[in-house]
């Protein structure tokens, strides 16, 4: 197997293997050095199993290895940053139950490099048997550490006054990001809280926000909040049931933060994915956006590479990075709810006075095989396409990093438009697939 967008990732207990993942443990031990790990996954029916080939690939290098249970990913990556210590998280994300993966950090926390991740790649397939004792695993119990730094992100505000509705997807926030909220002085109800290994993701979080957006309007809620199965993500719910995407969160945070002296160098990082609004938006605002390929690592390097403080993914990454190593959900939630108390205006208010977002239609395409130069191989036709759109729309066209997909992205004035011509440039992968 090799590591895609987001670590190495396949259908458990068949493409994802118990062997493999003990050897995944033992290259990772190696690679990337130190003699602590910290290991955490969500809530899907392979994650124990994988967890402890993991651990024991890890343990047999000699590596002391803190299994920190069923936490999101962000609790990993804080973890892993407060000790110094590698990190590894089980789990799919987004994905369908039968999926699972292994996301890997780098000592500190932070997401691997491309050349670290061939580094790994390399070894392996090339293990020497191990030596020596094993090293002792240890649980760490409940992370009070990580709960009193997010709330400790909004500098000893309260969300008190604030009906807010949770999902948890049914994943690794089940049951934390309950007590979290309430924790922060909110009126909190929690749906999807109920994991039982097979509902992860389960038309509930942050990929199926229908539900959601229907308890908000029935409990009379102010917000809403989803995340996805390891919790690295959000997105949002105004008190209408009008769904607020990772684009509108950023710009809603960017905006904040500027007034407030927080946004260093007034700028903003963002994918290729964002909404041609989204640009638009932050032009208007005097925010400069840097741009990134698909990925939250990538806005990570960025911010690093400029010393920078906000970014994130229109699908809901979005990562302070003062605060964090990693897009976490359950601190974005905070962060938003809380800057919805200060203004002291409704969360759809907020959202429409950060930004107008341009029509998008998204087509994802199966595809046999990867086609890692879709775009190359489209490239009269997305030509064509653009020339038609001119200066009110944009199209992307890439693979996906993690699963057979070549996804058609198009942003137009008109919705008939952007999918007139999505659908188009959809058939013509098909045709150069087949």
């Amino acid at each position: 197997m090799k590591f895609g967008t987001d670590g190495v990732r396949g259908v458990a207990n068949s493409e994802l293997t118990a062997s493999f993942a003990v050897d995944l443990g033992r290259a990772a031990a190696r690679v990337l050095g130190g003699d602590e790990a910290v290991v955490g996954g969500d809530t899907r029916l392979s994650t124990a199993m994988l967890e402890a080939a993991f651990v024991a690939g890890l343990a047999s290098e000699g590596v002391t290895v803190h299994r920190l249970g069923v936490v999101p990913t962000p609790v990993v990556a804080f973890e892993a940053a407060r000790r110094g210590a590698l990190g590894a998280v089980i789990s799919a994300s987004h994905n369908p139950y039968r999926d699972n993966g292994i996301k890997l950090f780098a000592r500190g926390g932070t997401k691997l490099t491309d050349d670290v991740e061939e580094q790994i790649e390399q070894i392996v397939f090339a293990l020497p048997a191990p030596e020596g004792d094993p090293a002792p695993l240890r649980d760490v119990e409940d992370c009070p550490d990580y709960r009193e730094h997010v709330l400790g992100a909004i500098e000893g505000r309260r969300l008190d006054g604030l009906r807010i509705v949770i999902d948890a997807a049914n994943g690794a926030a089940s049951g934390l990001a309950g007590r979290l909220f309430t924790a922060a002085g909110a009126d909190v109800v929690t749906i999807h809280d109920e994991p039982d290994g097979r509902n992860i993701n389960q038309e509930c979080g942050a990929t199926d926000p229908a539900l959601l957006a229907a308890v908000v309007i029935a409990h009379g809620a102010d917000l809403g909040l989803a995340v996805d199965g390891d919790a690295d993500r959000l997105i949002a719910v105004d008190h209408r049931g009008g769904v607020v995407d990772g684009d509108h969160v950023i710009a809603i945070c960017a905006v904040d933060l500027r007034d407030r002296g927080g946004l260093r160098e007034d700028t903003v990082v963002v994918t290729v994915m964002a909404n041609l609004g989204f640009r638009l938006a932050m032009e208007s605002a005097g925010i400069k956006v840097l741009e990134t390929a698909v990925g939250d690592r990538y806005v990570l390097e960025a911010l690093d590479a400029r010393a920078l403080s906000l970014g994130g993914e229109q699908s809901g990454h979005v990562i302070f990075r003062d605060l964090a190593t990693t897009g976490d959900g359950l601190l974005t939630g905070v962060i938003l709810a809380d800057a919805v108390k200060r203004s002291g205006r409704p969360l759809a208010d907020l959202a429409t006075a950060a930004m107008t977002r341009l029509p998008q239609v998204l087509v994802n395409v199966p595809v046999a095989a990867p086609m890692l130069d879709a775009a190359d191989r489209l490239a009269a036709e997305i030509a064509a396409a653009e020339q038609k759109l001119g200066s009110q729309g944009r199209i992307l066209v890439r693979s996906s990093g993690t699963e057979p997909l070549v996804r058609v992205m198009v942003e137009a004035q008109t919705e008939s438009v952007a999918r007139e011509t999505a659908e188009r440039l959809a058939d013509a992968v098909r045709g150069a697939s087949s």
